[in-house]
């Protein structure tokens, strides 16, 4: 598309958001020309997707023999070792023989949160909508023929796996599954499916819609999973429906209203708002949080359990709902964090007589460990190639200790964004328990802090080094571990002020603070200094610095947030002459990055924050995602599924505003030659900012401060006077590089360049 003319679209989408908001998006759509490849799958599918936080489905099969997976985030096979994890409630098939050899054609609307189809024979033309309410436990797919044709149902329910199933047939269709009463299961989990009809087959009559509603429990929602599931279903009518459809709508348009942006560039809006919108579908305030795939599970034994994969996998989905303004998205990420407390102080004290938590790499809700070894000495050579199955008393911390902090990132994030006091006082301990674990953890040596035996990479055994791995065991100063923990005791500090509690225990903090050892650096064979990904590895030995990665990226940027052009330019500058060096060490022409197994929600914002190029950087973007993307806009890396959806939205957002470090920045990483504008994006501070940049001037500032906090703002306008309006009507004029703005909760304040 023209650039100018995308423009012009999204100014038109931003004048509608008031209005119909979700409709406007909907011009971003996914548009599916043929079946999907790639389901059921143990990791993302490339179909058509619908969802409302809880329930996802996944629409595979053909035109003929249509079949809906049904997927739930707190259905999980509470057992701690792989297979266990989440699981597969069923689904429903829909099989009509008219519809052989249909020509494909699906929509996924973004705004509406809905699927579309229509498949065409020179018999029948089938017109297909499915959506997951957004208020109520329900899927409604709805169906409209042009001709006279009988489609035929089977509802399922997923069997095996240690499983039980059932089903049955009375005024409605319902099956159950369930796991309990299996050796080391820590809960049960059951879950039922009821659809409204009686009969596994109906007839579609021309002009006339069929609208099937299936009603989705589990034990964790209601103790009477299964009859709520069967009675809700009973009473289902098509007034009901178009009740549960306005709720629907409103519930999508208030969420599209809570920020918007226009680049003046359709390809990456279609990207920013279809992964805005498949982590909407994945993440619910007061449901269970997602695990890797969100809840678009197609089978059983998904990819890592599908579980809360500690070393980034699990926190990275949430990094854009910050300053995307979609705080409840983020919600439910603490619980099962806090839920895991109790048995991470077990693991500090039994493992390491630590005081504090230690977390290992994978958990699940409710206090459940999913990673731990295989139970026996056999099934641990079968799949690592060592009969030693106790290695950290069988649980996989696979060498780091860090797993519990890089949680902290989130919590900072969501704290400084909003500065709720409830939420402060919510997640305080964890925060006070990884302070404990790391003052007693850390050694102090030679007038610094270190840290030991805290690993850059996973180590483990495995097939590949042939379950020799304990060589690769000794890492001192990890770039990721000294970033997190850096993190960690500046928040701790920052929450106590906050919260005015422990203030007795700021001066050792303080004191970690400032004795902590430096990140290290080191000369490359370029002659260069670069960042090292530690300082000495495994036996003391040195370490030739790799530059700035994906992981010691999450130590200093994302989550950690401790570094940039205001706390050590010069230091800045080294990590910004490592990213120029990406191209020098990409194993693929279009992996600027080295993304294509993990990180591309890593490496594209983290290059943004140090100050490269824009313009490169979406080149580098769009090589990337033209790479590994599927139809239903879902970007595809190896080492995991949702944490993609945060790439795109956060690298835009980082271009255009940015608040870590205490200052908000406006269109900080722009090319001031391209029009662009954004509406209600959050800063740090509890502030949302909206703001335009045309023809190569900043229009106005416009911000509203929910805390009444100071508002530090670097000056959009260098090196000229900015008038500060008040709602009031009352204005200053204020110069200077940084802005100080005292601000009282509620209030609106526009910024305006100073004309005399």
């Amino acid at each position: 598309m023209n650039t100018h003319k995308a423009f012009i679209l999204g100014v038109a989408l931003l004048s509608t958001i008031g209005v119909k908001a979700q409709f406007a998006i909907d011009n971003y759509k996914a548009v599916f020309t043929s079946s999907p490849q790639h389901v059921p799958t143990t990791k993302t599918p490339d179909a058509p997707l619908a969802g409302n936080g809880d329930i996802g489905i996944t629409m595979g099969g053909t035109p003929d023999k249509l079949c809906f997976y049904i997927g739930k985030n707190d259905f999980w096979r509470a057992y701690p070792v792989y297979p266990g994890g989440i699981a597969l409630p069923g689904g429903l098939d829909i099989e009509i023989k008219e519809l052989q050899g249909a020509t494909y054609y699906a929509e996924q609307l973004p705004g509406s949160a809905e699927i579309r189809t229509k498949f065409t024979t020179p018999h029948c033309q089938l017109n297909l909508s499915a959506w997951v309410a957004a208020t109520d436990n329900k899927i409604i797919i709805e169906l409209q023929s042009d001709k006279a044709v009988t489609a035929h149902l089977r509802l399922w329910a997923a069997e095996g796996n240690t499983s039980t199933t059932a089903g049955g047939k009375d005024k409605v269709m319902w099956v159950s599954r369930s796991f309990e009463n299996t050796e080391l299961l820590r809960w049960p989990t059951h879950v039922a499916l009821a659809l409204n009809s009686n009969s596994d087959e109906f007839s579609l009559i021309p002009g006339k819609k069929v609208q099937l509603v299936i009603s989705v429990y589990t034990n964790h929602d209601t103790p009477d999973w299964k009859n709520k599931a069967i009675t809700e279903v009973e009473k289902v009518t098509e007034a009901g429906v178009e009740q549960l459809r306005k709720e629907h709508h409103s519930w999508w348009n208030h969420f599209w209203k809570q920020s918007h942006i226009n680049i003046g560039d359709s390809y990456f809006e279609k990207y920013y708002y279809q992964s805005q919108y498949l982590f909407a579908c994945s993440s619910r305030e007061g449901k269970f949080a997602p695990g890797i795939w969100g809840p678009f599970v197609t089978r059983d034994e998904a990819a890592w359990g599908g579980d809360y994969h500690l070393n980034y996998n699990y926190q990275a989905p949430y990094w854009a709902s910050f300053s995307s303004n979609h705080i409840s998205l983020t919600d439910n990420f603490d619980q099962p964090l806090l839920d895991y407390m109790e048995a991470g102080r077990k693991h500090a004290q039994e493992l390491l007589n630590c005081k504090g938590i230690y977390y290992p790499v994978g958990i699940g809700p409710k206090g459940l460990c999913t990673a731990m070894w295989p139970l026996t000495p056999e099934e641990m050579q079968e799949k690592y190639s060592t009969r030693e199955n106790t290695i950290d008393g069988g649980y996989k911390f696979l060498g780091q200790k860090i797993n519990a902090v890089f949680s902290v990132g989130n919590m900072l994030m969501r704290y400084y964004s909003t500065y709720d006091e409830a939420y402060a006082r919510k997640v305080y301990p964890y925060l006070l328990a990884c302070a404990d674990f790391w003052e007693d953890y850390l050694s102090l040596e030679n007038g610094r802090y270190v840290i030991r035996m805290d690993h850059f990479n996973e180590v483990m055994p495995n097939k590949r080094n042939g379950g020799v791995w304990r060589n690769r065991l000794g890492d001192f100063n990890s770039t990721l571990s000294l970033g997190l923990v850096r993190m960690l005791f500046q928040g701790v500090m920052d929450m106590s002020d906050f919260l005015s509690i422990d203030k007795i225990r700021q001066s050792r903090w303080q004191d970690i603070l400032e004795k902590l050892s430096e990140y290290p650096l080191g000369i490359g064979e370029d002659g260069r200094q670069s960042l090292k990904n530690m300082e000495k590895g495994p036996q003391d030995k040195e370490v030739r610095p790799s530059g700035l990665n994906r992981v010691s990226i999450h130590g200093l940027i994302l989550p950690a947030g401790v570094v940039g052009p205001m706390t050590d330019a010069a230091f800045n500058t080294i990590l910004l002459e490592d990213v120029a060096h990406w191209s020098e060490k990409q194993r693929d022409p279009n992996d600027w990055g080295n993304t294509s197994n993990n990180g591309i929600e890593t490496c594209y914002p983290g290059a943004v924050r140090v100050g490269y190029p824009s313009d490169k950087i979406l080149s580098y973007l769009k090589k990337r995602i033209e790479m590994d993307v599927y139809p239903n806009s879902w970007i595809v890396q190896g080492g995991g599924g949702i944490e993609t959806l945060a790439a795109v939205p956060l690298t835009i957002n980082e271009m255009l505003l940015q608040s870590y470090e205490g200052v908000i920045r406006v269109f900080p990483n722009w090319n001031h030659k391209k029009d662009a504008s954004f509406e209600n994006l959050r800063a740090y501070g509890a502030f949302l900012v909206t703001s335009t940049l045309k023809e190569g001037l900043i229009q106005g500032v416009t911000l509203v401060s929910e805390k009444g906090r100071v508002c530090k703002i670097e000056n959009p306008w260098k090196g000229h006077p900015v008038q500060v309006i008040r709602e009031n009507g009352k204005s200053d004029i204020l110069y200077g590089e940084y802005l100080q703005i005292p601000t009282v909760a509620g209030e609106k304040v526009e910024l305006n360049l100073y004309t005399n």
